[in-house]
């Protein structure tokens, strides 16, 4: 094959309009892995739906399962909010995985020659600028590309070497600033969701002292007196079962987010090696 220079080999074009699981839907994608709340918010009703539907029309049914649909399904309102925010952070954490994935095939483009005689100046940049441009629809979209457009767009029209080092580190500040801030929504189910549980309680106790209430009432009739206590012991059901399904949620969203901000944080630690591999070990004054 006959070589045409230091760009002869071809890369995969990257289309992040195309590709990003939001854009596909007809929804406007968020930057980075920021997910569309609307879109996310429809993904959570249809799984909250489906999760309600399975409990009703199949576990409902088998006898061994109702303890645990009644948890669910007759414990008040609290518990429906506690779901549906459950599935709006699972649906979250589902569309930045599916961008964090898309943004990682950033890494291996190369715009950049790996001739070790090639010189990254003010001379060459706009070949590179262009290589760089000509694989990608939008480097805006891209972590990686954003960062190395911005450098090299920067030594094109400066020509200060020293200056890409700067630009490159302020850049990388600024996007882990960005991915930090894509949590902001989970946070917030994080914290509230706990909150729900503990209404929930408050809402059974209050039904548990009417019901003992009612149970003093009637301590003459032993009839009077078992309805009453049933009435008791179902309210102080709803108070530590909500709690307990609002806490199990709570800690499987950390657990979950936990993971989600460490593959990210390994994502933008590769974007700073392969910057310092491809862009700052190829930079040098021209003679």
């Amino acid at each position: 094959m006959k070589k045409t220079g230091p760009f002869n080999k071809p890369d995969l074009k990257l289309n992040w309009t195309k590709n990003d699981i939001e854009q596909r839907f007809g929804f406007h994608g968020g930057r980075y892995t920021t997910a569309n709340s609307l879109f996310t918010f429809i993904m959570a009703l249809m799984l909250a739906g489906s999760f309600y539907a399975a409990l009703i029309f199949w576990l409902r049914g088998i006898p061994q399962a109702k303890a645990f649909c009644d948890i669910f399904l007759e414990r008040g309102v609290p518990t429906y909010f506690i779901v549906v925010f459950f599935c709006w952070s699972l649906s979250i954490l589902f569309v930045k995985r599916s961008k964090l994935i898309e943004q990682r095939k950033a890494l291996a483009i190369k715009p950049v020659p790996v001739d070790p005689d090639f010189v990254l100046n003010r001379e060459t940049a706009n070949e590179v600028l262009q290589r760089l441009r000509s694989i990608v629809d939008d480097t805006g979209n891209y972590v990686l590309l954003n960062r190395v457009d911005r450098a090299l767009s920067n030594l094109q029209n400066i020509g200060r070497i020293g200056d890409v080092s700067e630009i490159l580190r302020s850049q990388a500040e600024y996007d882990e600033n960005q991915l930090s801030s894509s949590f902001t929504l989970l946070n917030g189910f994080l914290w509230s969701t706990p909150v729900f549980g503990f209404v929930g309680t408050v809402l059974g106790l209050s039904q548990a002292v009417r019901g003992f209430g009612g149970t003093l009432q009637g301590a003459a009739d032993l009839s009077v007196l078992k309805g009453s206590l049933q009435t008791v012991t179902g309210g102080l059901g709803v108070a530590f079962e909500t709690t307990l399904v609002a806490l199990v949620c709570a800690l499987a969203t950390q657990l979950l987010i936990s993971a989600m901000q460490m593959r990210e944080s390994r994502f933008l630690d590769e974007c700073n090696d392969y910057c310092h591999a491809h862009i700052i070990s190829k930079l040098k004054l021209t003679a």
